[in-house]
């Protein structure tokens, strides 16, 4: 009983905490939720619960799936947003390290997660490229998943190159996959555009995204504005302030832009030498001050700042460099934190879901898998199975009839393991 208790309490102690409303994330009161959608109560509440909302046709859902550093820890993961539309499409920038067991607690049917824009290729952009195309697969996704990243200078340096090592590596993941699971979702479609233009990259069913370059460390890196429905969403990825970024982001509704650790974090806390502090932060990455003047220059509907460690020691720093140049709306970014977008509102809540999670129902069970290409062990290893036979048949008599029918129609010849006829 006592245990009972313990659980029960700490249970009402993390319902609590969902309702503080915090600096960590709200830098003031332009970030408070304001009620969105008169037909649906639930989307009153101060926090969004995956799977119980339904987003109005003419309104976009922002979602921060990784918004820290590249050393991620449990609180954030490397860089990541999703993009949900009220069309029912689904776009996915960057796909930093950790960030998919974030979009895991989403809950979002996996088919419908298939399009993926690359910023660049350093680690915490791409860290859970990997996961995403294998995992996908695993929870459900039948179709290919769909990749738009930039070239580079060289071949090599390219996001073809890159998908196709990543391939390389999974070899054996691939291999022993195949005829078990629908191969078709293994098969990524990359779509390599040039980095020095600023174009449009994507464009269908009204949606319009565009790339631009970026200035980060190396040439190929771009940032993105993706336009819907007179709604826009601009995401630096990682940048120095430059002038494709002012011309290519105004009158954006969502303004995320990278607001790295100050020289003196990263020299206190991240514990660099001097001499790689201040050209990292302020060459290489944008400064909070600096993101600040972006936000103020461009007036977005609502300013988001991320790619910083937002804990209590650091956090004020940052929303005081900030401020120091820019007084509109703004959101100090963490992970599972949304943004809904309509041409009436812009509101900001934290997500509040659940931990373990299954995959979404929307599996297609009638999917082709190529039993014939299913590979085997050799020969040795086969015959140092222990016999399961019986353990196997109570598995059997515990499935409805329709499933042992369907398993009998595609695998025949599992009547020898079972020992049946």
């Amino acid at each position: 009983m006592k245990n009972n208790s313990l659980i029960i309490t700490s249970q009402i102690i993390v319902l609590l905490s969902v309702f503080i409303f915090t600096s960590a994330y709200a830098a003031d009161d332009n970030t408070i939720s304001k009620a969105n959608d008169q037909n649906n109560p639930l989307s009153k509440r101060d926090m969004y619960i995956p799977g119980t909302e339904t987003l109005a046709a003419d309104e976009m859902r922002v979602i921060s799936l990784g918004t820290g550093m590249p050393a991620i820890t449990r609180r954030q993961a490397a860089a990541s947003f999703l993009v949900q539309l009220g069309n029912g499409e689904n776009f996915i920038f960057d796909m930093g390290t950790g960030s998919l067991t974030n979009l895991t607690q989403l809950q979002i049917p996996w088919n419908t997660l298939n399009k993926v824009f690359l910023g660049h290729l350093h680690f915490d952009h791409i860290g859970d490229l990997d996961a995403l195309l294998i995992v996908g697969v695993s929870h459900g996704r039948n179709v290919p998943l769909n990749i738009w990243g930039p070239s580079g200078k060289t071949p090599e340096l390219g996001t073809t190159y890159a998908v196709a090592r990543l391939q390389e590596a999974y070899s054996w993941e691939f291999a022993s996959k195949r005829g078990r699971v629908p191969s078709t979702g293994y098969q990524p479609i990359v779509h390599e555009f040039d980095y020095s233009k600023t174009h449009v990259i994507y464009e269908e069913n009204g949606v319009k995204i565009t790339s631009f370059p970026a200035i980060h460390g190396l040439d190929g890196p771009v940032s993105f504005s993706l336009e819907w429905n007179d709604l826009k969403f601009v995401y630096s990825s990682d940048t120095f302030p430059n002038k494709w970024f002012m011309e290519n982001s105004k009158n954006a509704d969502i303004l995320i832009h990278e607001s790295f650790p100050s020289v003196s974090q990263l020299i206190d806390y991240n514990k660099m030498q001097p001499e790689s502090a201040w050209p990292v932060g302020t060459r290489v990455h944008t400064q909070p001050a600096a993101a600040g003047k972006i936000f103020s220059l461009l007036k977005p509907r609502m300013a988001i700042a991320y790619h910083f460690i937002n804990e209590i020691r650091t956090n004020q720093q940052v929303l005081q460099e900030i401020r120091s140049t820019y007084d509109g709306p703004l959101t100090l970014a963490q992970d599972l934190l949304v943004w809904n977008v309509s041409k009436d509102f812009v509101s900001v809540r934290e997500t509040v879901g659940q931990e373990q999670t299954w995959p979404s129902k929307s599996k297609l069970a009638n999917a082709k898998i190529e039993v014939e290409k299913r590979p085997h062990v050799s020969k040795w290893l086969e015959e140092g199975r222990l016999d399961m036979q019986d353990v196997d048949r109570g598995v059997w008599e515990s499935l409805d009839e329709e499933t042992r029918k369907r398993i009998l129609e595609r695998i025949p010849e599992i009547k020898k393991q079972l020992g049946i006829k």
